[in-house]
């Protein structure tokens, strides 16, 4: 089963996705409905809300709560988009100009504030107390994430554990939630909803140091992203972690020089160091480990085209170059 397989068996699923996306997204506001249509309109995997309708065809679910919910979690993880570029003062988001370099940092906060109370008063409307229970929890656990590193940016004494508890708050956690509510939807088994929840993370963590790698090895046309923005950032991500704790004494100093100073002048010698240390192939290595994990954990499900979408969507993760 190939992506474009993945996409086909959802195809009608994420077609009325979007169209929840698009009628919630109205506002008698006009500058909300730009900066709305602005940053849904950019593009991006939609990853997160095709996991929830995968997990729920998992689960053989029947109904139509999960595309609203679907459009919940987009809009979720949209927002956090939008305060993300706030914070890190980030200028390109895939391929393009980032919401608040266009329309500018007060406009994009408070959109995304929009987003988070729409997607709240949309989780109530499905009147199910589990999930609401879930995508608070899941959206709490979120924002400790962003303020964890936000207090490790420049901090070249990050440690792997940090920084892996960073991204299943961050990043992780909102994947495991889009694979619970399949199942919650569902009403399956307790170890089955364990089973999607532990997939979502595990796909969320091997998501994220795919992420990390492409920000050292991608290509702009492909990412939407420059080369060393992390590093630009000051973000000790797995692969700076690595090379720094593996690096001569003389590599770890320029590492830590480039990390503080959040500049790209010292680019060529952090990758040259990051070569040299295995940086990247550690970190891929984590990042297949993650995913062996989600294959695992949905291998005992119902044998189904939704299960096996699964199974596949978790190898697309650690083999995509975007």
């Amino acid at each position: 089963m190939t992506p474009e397989i993945i996409k086909s068996l959802i195809a009608a699923d994420m077609d009325k996705v979007d169209l929840v996306i698009r009628d919630r997204l109205k506002s008698d506001v006009v500058l909300i409905r730009q900066v709305a249509d602005y940053i849904i309109g950019s593009g991006g995997k939609r990853l997160r809300p095709a996991l929830v309708i995968l997990s729920a065809g998992a689960c053989g679910y029947s109904g139509r709560h999960h595309h609203d919910l679907a459009a919940v979690v987009e809009f979720i993880h949209t927002a956090t988009l939008l305060h993300d570029d706030v914070v890190d003062d980030s200028h390109m988001r895939r391929g393009r100009a980032t919401a608040n370099s266009t329309f500018g940092n007060a406009a994009a906060v408070l959109v995304g504030d929009f987003l988070y109370s729409r997607a709240f008063q949309m989780m109530v409307e499905v009147q199910n107390m589990r999930i609401m229970e879930v995508l608070a929890d899941a959206t709490n656990t979120i924002a400790e994430g962003e303020v964890m590193q936000l207090l490790h940016v420049q901090n070249a004494d990050v440690t792997e554990h940090d920084y892996l508890r960073v991204i299943r708050s961050k990043t992780a956690k909102l994947f495991e939630a889009a694979g619970r509510i399949g199942a919650i939807l569902a009403a399956v088994p307790a170890g089955e909803e364990e089973a999607l929840a532990n997939y979502g993370m595990h796909l969320g963590t091997a998501f994220q140091l795919v992420d990390d790698i492409l920000d050292y090895s991608g290509d702009l046309a492909q990412t939407g992203k420059n080369l060393g923005d992390d590093l630009a950032e000051g973000k000790a991500t797995l692969p700076i972690i690595h090379a720094m704790r593996n690096g001569s004494p003389e590599q770890a100093a320029i590492i830590r020089n480039a990390l503080v100073n959040g500049g790209l002048s010292d680019f060529a010698p952090v990758l040259k160091t990051m070569q040299e240390t295995g940086a990247l192939d550690y970190t891929r290595k984590q990042a297949e480990a993650s995913a062996r994990e989600a294959r695992d954990s949905v291998a005992a499900l119902p044998d189904s085209k939704y299960r096996d979408s699964l199974i596949e969507l978790a190898a697309f993760a650690v083999t995509r170059n975007y």
